[in-house]
């Protein structure tokens, strides 16, 4: 088994660290992985992406030229990649926010409204949070456990009350998927 997805977005969005935490959990479930990130100079506000492969078997590159799954939260990174995907790949649009659907027949695409519940949580900061909750669900490529295991790891125990908000926003989510 090899599986590629792209998280792509604007800088700020917490596009990096959906990748990471994927990329944690999924290396703490057994697998091989990479993970390779992209942003721009200027971060917070520019367009952000990373790759991130999970294999059973050592990954010969981590460049993902047809990846399985496609994951994005603004309009400009539909645009950017909706023509990498391969064919039967999902999408995964933060579709608060984006506006147009993929031009793709070929593709599944799943809706998951990830500002519009961060917002209702208090906290918009956590769309990225709820967006892998669906995510996790769908693909069923690493454990609910495992993942949040892995982002409390990476948050921090210093952080308890944001790792409360992070889970309550992977459950949203999570249900969603």
């Amino acid at each position: 088994m090899l599986s590629k997805t792209i998280f792509a977005g604007f800088g700020g969005q917490g596009v990096l660290m959906m990748g990471y935490s994927y990329t944690h959990a999924a290396m703490h479930d057994g697998f091989h992985v990479t993970y390779l990130p992209s942003y721009g100079v200027e971060v917070r506000g520019g367009t952000a992406n990373c790759t991130v492969a999970v294999s059973d078997d050592e990954i010969a590159s981590p460049i993902a030229s047809e990846p399985d799954f496609l994951v994005v939260m603004n309009n400009p990174s539909l645009y950017t990649f909706q023509n990498r995907i391969a064919p039967q790949g999902s999408f995964f649009l933060n579709s608060s926010i984006i506006e147009s659907r993929p031009s793709r027949k070929d593709v599944y695409i799943h809706e998951i409204p990830a500002s519009e519940i961060a917002a209702e949580l208090g906290n918009p900061r956590v769309q990225n949070v709820v967006m892998m909750g669906a995510y996790i669900r769908k693909t069923g490529l690493v454990t609910a456990d495992t993942y949040l295991k892995s982002l409390k790891t990476i948050v921090g125990e210093k952080k308890k009350s944001y790792m409360d908000l992070n889970r309550k926003a992977f459950t949203a989510g999570y249900e969603l998927g």
